[in-house]
């Protein structure tokens, strides 16, 4: 099929991916926009896969300061050069998850870092509140894994929701994929920090 120039155009500027890349998207989507996104974010993801062991001894630190000064966060995200920490592009998204990280205040970086101490107490939890109620014990089961898979969405920032939906729909792990593939290098939430009054 001939690809209009209006609609590479326009995918272009919806993902940021190549002339090359956003054609090939459209042929394969029978010139659907919305599933061109589609197929370009699942490649993103699959390129950034790749690209997650290379070392990444450069970036910055990103602050975002709410309006009223009483909270605040701090974010150190790494890079692999200069090049690409001293992006204006790339300090917008830096600021863009300190800002998640003020606004959701996570505890954890991700899952990983929860230690089984915690994830035993929390499921000790879940079974207390089923205790007295007649369900199977496979039920029970399911519902706390359900209710730990909810429990690292509210308490670790790659696992969130972004919060930011006329940005990006996904989960925080997902929108930093997809910046991996748009800069074309390892990216990495090295640290971060809230700070809010009383």
């Amino acid at each position: 099929m001939k690809v209009d120039v209006k609609l590479v155009k326009e995918l272009r500027k919806q993902t940021s991916a190549g002339v090359m890349d956003c054609k090939k998207a459209i042929e394969e989507a029978e010139g659907d926009i919305q599933k061109a996104v589609i197929i370009l974010r699942k490649k993103g993801i699959s390129k950034a896969e790749k690209k997650s062991d290379r070392e990444t001894g450069q970036g910055l630190v990103a602050s975002y300061i709410h309006f009223n000064g009483q909270l605040g966060a701090l974010l150190e995200i790494l890079c692999e050069t200069d090049f690409v920490s001293g992006n204006g592009d790339f300090k917008k998204f830096a600021e863009t998850l300190a800002m998640q990280v003020a606004a959701a205040q996570p505890i954890y970086l991700s899952k990983e870092e929860v230690t089984d101490e915690i994830l035993e107490r929390e499921r000790e939890i879940y079974k207390d509140q089923f205790k007295d109620s007649n369900k199977p014990a496979d039920i029970i089961e399911k519902i706390v894994e359900n209710k730990l898979s909810k429990y690292y969405e509210e308490n670790c920032l790659l696992q969130q929701e972004f919060l930011n939906e006329d940005l990006f729909k996904g989960s925080v792990e997902e929108y930093l994929k997809e910046n991996i593939a748009k800069f074309g290098e390892n990216i990495k939430v090295a640290k971060f920090s809230v700070f809010k009054i009383g």
